[in-house]
């Protein structure tokens, strides 16, 4: 199982990490590891003191597949939840300021959280709108119709460097809002008026 995630695909993200807006998908991968479901805690890591949360909508694939034509790419997966892509900001900015891949600040242990997954057979994909609370005020919100690049325009890029097999996951990128988590923090993702997460910072 693969978790393969999408930076930088909400274009006032990018902006507010002063980051440009990219012309194609910008790809990183967390490994097995990363993953943290069941409403489990999250435990604040000893090398970062400053974790943020970006919450962002999940996919699962279905079934394996390679060079994927956008067309396509919809028979590949039927079900979607929201996730957290936990990131080390203090760390990936030094990583980033000497030209260093991001994983020790995006693919530690349990930095891959995801929500109960729900099926898509009556839901607009390219509507979907969602939000993540923090100690019950709304801290991000967006909407996939605000993506730089679709769901389905993912899954075609991925698939032409990366054989998509049955039961990886695609993080799809966050919106703009994200902050810094803290001991305590109780974080709650909605699609909609559905809770697909609610767990604890510790």
């Amino acid at each position: 199982m693969k978790i393969i995630c999408i930076g930088r695909n909400y274009g006032l993200h990018a902006k507010e990490l002063g980051n440009e807006i990219p012309d194609k998908p910008v790809i990183f991968c967390k490994p097995d590891t990363a993953l943290l479901k069941n409403n489990e805690p999250f435990y604040l890591p000893d090398f970062s003191s400053d974790i943020h949360h970006e919450v962002e909508v999940v996919v699962k694939i279905d079934k394996a597949g390679k060079t994927i034509l956008p067309a396509f790419a919809r028979n590949y997966y039927s079900q979607v939840t929201l996730g957290i892509d936990f990131t080390a900001r203090d760390l990936q900015n030094e990583l980033k300021s000497k030209g260093l891949p991001w994983e020790l600040a995006k693919a530690f242990d349990n930095s891959a959280v995801i929500g109960n997954f729900m099926s898509i057979e009556h839901i607009d994909i390219s509507n979907i709108s969602f939000t993540l609370n923090k100690n019950g005020q709304q801290v991000q919100e967006g909407n996939t119709r605000d993506m730089l690049f679709s769901i389905d325009a993912i899954i075609s890029f991925v698939s032409r460097y990366f054989t998509l097999k049955t039961g990886d996951l695609i993080f799809t990128g966050t919106p703009a809002g994200v902050g810094k988590v803290a001991i305590g923090d109780r974080l709650q993702g909605m699609i909609g008026t559905k809770e697909m997460f609610n767990f604890e910072v510790r």
